[in-house]
């Protein structure tokens, strides 16, 4: 039986256990302990197992249904929907996985606002700017190579662009939480194939094109759409 009692007393303490549970299960469809389309054991099992309350593993168990790893049959439980790949988790510190999720819904907001405004905003400089590193991030795909310096650098350059200081300042406060997103999901898209690997600087193609037409709202929605579709991209697996 596993054992990973941890005291769970105050709220922030089970919202801490919850992510670790909700990283050691997600570590576990990883490594086949829970097998695609086969039930998870119940959630008594599993606070019993991780020595914890239900309330504690129903939300990680919601959190993994928001990633699309579980889904709920009505009256039968929770199955594994999609096995991610194992590298994954790899790549991120231990125990943060949960933030990196959260960050990325964080980024969803932000960014979309960044690329409203820098529809609404850009200069004769920005737009040099935003090009040359959406041309960096082509001759990275040509040559093979990651490309997650590159692609932060275009953001960068979009949040630039918003004339706003504070988005930029925020990139600068939040680096290293941008640079292990862009790393991971820039990592792991390397292994898919090349229609996937298209398809998101296609993403950031359309971007750039609402941004330099001053479509805000398709900007807005398109940003928006590329941090979800980035975060659902970190469990794509095998």
């Amino acid at each position: 039986m596993m054992t990973f009692a941890v005291d769970a007393v105050s709220n922030r303490g089970a919202t801490r256990f919850s992510d670790i549970i909700y990283e050691k299960i997600v570590g576990m469809i990883a490594d086949g302990n829970f097998p695609v389309n086969e039930r998870l054991p119940p959630e008594t099992k599993l606070a019993a197992d991780f020595g914890a309350s239900r309330p504690v593993v129903r939300e990680a168990l919601e959190r993994l249904r928001a990633d699309g790893l579980v889904v709920s049959r009505k009256g039968s439980g929770s199955y594994v929907r999609q096995r991610p790949d194992s590298s994954m988790l790899k790549m991120v510190p231990v125990g943060s996985l949960a933030d990196v999720q959260r960050f990325f819904e964080f980024r969803a907001g932000l960014e979309a606002e960044a690329a409203e405004l820098a529809a609404r905003n850009w200069q004769p400089v920005d737009k040099e700017r935003i090009t040359a590193a959406l041309l960096s991030i082509e001759q990275c795909l040509r040559n093979g190579e990651l490309g997650a310096e590159e692609d932060q650098a275009l953001h960068d350059a979009i949040a630039t662009a918003t004339g706003n200081q504070f988005h930029i300042t925020l990139r600068e406060w939040f680096k290293p939480h941008f640079a292990i997103g862009h790393s991971v999901t820039r990592s792991l898209s390397l292994k898919r194939t090349p229609e996937q690997i298209r398809s998101v600087q296609d993403e950031h193609a359309v971007i750039v094109e609402a941004i330099f037409a001053h479509r805000e709202t398709e900007a807005h929605d398109a940003m928006k759409r590329h941090i979800l579709n980035a975060r659902a991209r970190m469990f794509q697996g095998v």
